[in-house]
C-alpha cells in the first residue's frame, strides 16, 4: 500500500469519524499527535498528511501553538453525491470550475441579500486577505474565510454545502508555489474591484468581479 492511499485511507477514517460517527464534535481539539497516530495505527508522518488534506477540505483546522480542531463548519458538509472523501477531493482544475459556476452568483446574490451586518462581515474579511499578503504572511485561513462569508451571506442552503470546494481550492491555490507571488497580486487587485462592488451592493458588478477572480486564477495555474 502506498504512502498516499494510506494517508488517503487515514483521512477517510478520520473524516467518517467526525462527520458520520459524531465522535468529535465543532470545535473539539484532536488528541496529540502521537495518541492519535497510535489510535490509528498509522506513522505520525501518514496522520499528518492526512491531517492536511481533511483541513484542506474544511473539516479540521490547524491552528498554530493550539493544534487540530474539528471545524465549527463542519456540519455544514455532507457527501453531497461525491461518495467519499477522495471524490470529494478532485481535481484542483474541477474544483475551479464549480467555484467559477456558483460563486459569482453567489456574490450577486450576496448584495441583494447579506444583512448589514453580513456585509460589514465581508468587507472586513476582505481586508485582512490584504493584511496577510502585504505582510507577507500566510492568506489560507483569511482567504477561505473570506470567500465563504460571501456564500453564506447569499442564504442559499445547496451554496453553502459546497463550501468544501471553497476550502481545498484555496488552500491549494495558496500553496501553490510556482504561482504564489503571482497569484497574490492577482488577490490583490481582484478582491480591491469585488470589495467595491459589494460595498455598494452592485450584484452585477460584483458578479463579474467574481468571475474574472475565478478565470484569472485558473489562468495563471494553467487550469484552462
Amino acid at each position: 500500500m502506498s504512502k498516499r492511499n494510506l494517508s488517503q485511507q487515514t483521512a477517510e477514517r478520520l473524516y467518517n469519524s467526525i462527520v458520520a460517527e459524531g465522535t468529535l464534535r465543532p470545535g473539539d481539539k484532536l488528541p496529540n499527535e502521537v495518541e492519535l497516530s497510535q489510535q490509528l495505527g498509522v506513522s505520525r508522518a501518514t496522520l499528518r498528511e492526512a491531517i492536511r488534506e481533511l483541513a484542506a477540505c474544511g473539516v479540521l483546522e490547524v491552528r498554530r501553538g493550539r493544534g487540530t480542531f474539528v471545524s465549527e463548519e463542519v456540519a455544514d458538509i455532507e457527501d453531497f453525491g461525491f461518495s467519499g472523501l477522495e471524490r470529494l477531493q478532485g481535481q484542483l482544475r474541477d474544483l475551479f470550475e464549480l467555484r467559477s459556476i456558483f460563486e459569482p452568483k453567489a456574490a450577486r446574490l450576496a448584495c441583494q441579500r447579506a444583512t448589514e451586518e453580513e456585509l460589514r462581515d465581508i468587507l472586513e474579511r476582505g481586508e485582512a486577505v490584504e493584511r496577510c499578503i502585504r505582510a507577507g504572511q500566510d492568506r489560507t485561513e483569511a482567504d477561505r474565510d473570506f470567500h465563504a462569508a460571501i456564500v453564506r451571506a447569499a442564504h442559499n442552503e445547496f451554496m453553502v454545502r459546497l463550501l468544501p470546494v471553497i476550502h481545498q481550492a484555496v488552500a491549494a491555490a495558496v500553496e501553490s508555489g510556482e504561482h504564489g507571488e503571482q497569484l497574490a497580486e492577482d488577490t490583490l487587485r481582484d478582491h480591491a474591484l469585488l470589495l467595491e462592488f459589494l460595498a455598494k451592493r452592485d450584484g452585477e458588478g460584483a458578479e463579474h468581479a467574481m468571475a474574472i477572480h475565478m478565470c484569472r486564477s485558473m489562468e495563471v495555474m494553467g487550469l484552462g
